[in-house]
């Protein structure tokens, strides 16, 4: 090798690897509109799930022809806030071709004023209901503390029950074979029951509520049957005797809203209806709610239209004569 060759620069030429072209952003572009298509459709979802019955309903007549709506508009658009008038007829009312302008702010405000009220006056049901009941439970406690305290009807405690019903305090003086609380199958009153009922009659006055008398007897049916003087008249007559030594008593005869004579139909041993301590006087104290269920039952009333289908016959009928059969002299009680 020559001295020539020795000085001359080695050169290495390396080629470097080919690079590949661009792919470009497109797929970027698919992936947005449809990460936005996908939120356009949840919230679509979540729009659909909290609107109410009535909004859904102007929803779908919105898209029955929202074209020509849109386009023409007409007498049965509804007018609101929205650039585009809603298709069909205004959902606000009955009335045909009947507009509304409004932003939807007052029926809102109308809705919540009437839930409010709602909610006020279950409030003050509640704590009118609750007052009563308190009321109710004092009577009782100082029932009970007035019999305690009375020598006399002390020792007939055991036949004074005293609780609580849906209707109300019930207060009953049960009957004995040692004890009874009026004579012989009549309603006259024993004097140890004259001490009990005056005592409650002076004691309810201290509650405004009114009352029920109820008389009851046993089974034992009179010699004459149901035909003549019954167990239904004694139970009458009996709760009507309570209700006079009630206000005797002192209490306010206002207060009686109703007497009534059940017979051995509420028996207090269901298991023997022949027992003693069937025969009893209850003093229903009604709640609020009973009492104006009974004012109600009081004023409603039922009237015979001459319009009715086949009226004129039936007022034909009634106005013929009726026979009447002549009443059976009374058969004597038995023990009651």
């Amino acid at each position: 090798m020559s001295s020539k060759d020795k000085d001359r620069a080695i050169v290495v030429k390396r080629a470097s690897p080919k690079k590949s072209g661009h792919h470009g952003g497109a797929w970027k572009l698919a992936y947005a509109d449809f990460m936005t298509a996908m939120m356009a459709f949840f919230l679509l979802m979540w729009l659909l799930s909290s609107a109410s019955t009535v909004q859904l309903k102007g929803i779908a007549d919105y898209f029955n022809q929202p074209l020509k709506i849109t386009l023409w508009g007409g007498d049965r658009s509804a007018e609101d806030s929205s650039i585009l008038k809603g298709g069909g007829r205004d959902i606000s009312t009955d009335a045909q071709g009947v507009t509304r302008s409004t932003d939807g702010s007052s029926s809102r405000a109308e809705r919540t004023a009437s839930h409010n009220n709602d909610d006020a006056v279950k409030q003050l049901q509640g704590a009118l209901e609750r007052q009563e009941q308190v009321r109710l439970h004092d009577l009782q406690v100082k029932l009970m503390a007035a019999i305690e305290a009375n020598p006399v009807l002390r020792q007939f405690k055991q036949q004074i029950r005293i609780d609580s019903t849906l209707t109300g305090l019930r207060i009953e003086i049960v009957d004995s074979q040692k004890r009874p609380m009026f004579a012989t199958a009549r309603d006259v009153v024993e004097p140890y029951m004259r001490d009990i009922l005056r005592e409650i009659g002076h004691t309810l006055n201290d509650v405004p509520n009114r009352i029920i008398v109820q008389g009851h007897t046993d089974a034992v049916p009179y010699a004459g049957g149901e035909k003549g003087y019954s167990n239904w008249e004694l139970s009458a007559d009996r709760a009507n005797a309570s209700r006079r030594e009630l206000i005797g008593g002192g209490m306010d005869e206002a207060k009686v809203m109703r007497v009534i004579g059940l017979a051995s139909t509420q028996n207090l041993n269901k298991a023997d209806p022949l027992d003693p301590e069937n025969r009893r006087i209850s003093i229903i104290v009604l709640n609020r709610k009973s009492e104006e269920a009974l004012n109600h039952d009081d004023s409603t009333t039922t009237t015979l239209s001459d319009d009715a289908a086949g009226s004129k016959p039936l007022l034909q009928r009634l106005a013929q004569p009726v026979t009447v059969a002549p009443k059976l002299p009374a058969a004597a009680p038995p023990a009651q």
